[in-house]
C-alpha cells in the first residue's frame, strides 16, 4: 500500500490523499488465480477409457441387405420403401419390408421432408420405440438432393 508523506504546498507535517490506483495488489491476486486455474485445469480433464470391438469387414461375397426407409412426407403420409403405410401397420408393414420374423435387430433409417412437422416425425419414432425396434438412424440430404452418411 502506497502513501504519499509530502504535505500540500510545502508545508511540513500535513499528509494529503493518494488518488493513484495501486495495481500491485490486483497483480498479485490475478497470478494467484492464474497458478490456481493451471493447476486445476489439468485435473478437469478425466479420461474414460472404453473397450471397442475391432472393426470387422463382411466376409467377401457375404449378401448385402438393401437398407429400409422410413420416408415422412409433409403432406403427412408415411412411406415404407415407397409404399404407404400408418401408425397402426407400421410393425407389420417393416415386417414385410424386412423379410423377417423378427426385423427389430435391423437398421431402420428414417428421413423426413424439410417442413415435417416435429410432432409428425416424434410419433413415428416413438411408434417405432413402442413397437421394439431401437435400431433407428436419421438420413440427412443435400440441397442437390443426394443422400448424407446415416447419423444414430
Amino acid at each position: 500500500m502506497a502513501a504519499k508523506l509530502g504535505g500540500l504546498k510545502g508545508s511540513k507535517y500535513t499528509i494529503g490523499q493518494n488518488a493513484d490506483i495501486n495495481v500491485t495488489p490486483f497483480v498479485d491476486v490475478m497470478l494467484v488465480l492464474l497458478i490456481i486455474f493451471m493447476v486445476s485445469a489439468p485435473l478437469a480433464t478425466v479420461a474414460i477409457k472404453i473397450d471397442l470391438p475391432p472393426a470387422e469387414p463382411p466376409p467377401p461375397g457375404a449378401p448385402q441387405k438393401p437398407p429400409v426407409y422410413i420416408s415422412i412426407r409433409d403432406s403427412g403420409g408415411i412411406y415404407i420403401v415407397d409404399k404407404l403405410t400408418t401408425l397402426p401397420t407400421l410393425q407389420a408393414d417393416l415386417q414385410r419390408a424386412f423379410n423377417e420374423t423378427d426385423p427389430r435387430k435391423e437398421n431402420i433409417l428414417i428421413r423426413a421432408d424439410r417442413l415435417v412437422r416435429y410432432s409428425a416425425f416424434m410419433s413415428v419414432v416413438n411408434q417405432l420405440q413402442t413397437d421394439g425396434f431401437y435400431k433407428v438412424a436419421l438420413i440427412n440430404e443435400n440441397l442437390n438432393g443426394t443422400e448424407m452418411n446415416p447419423s444414430t
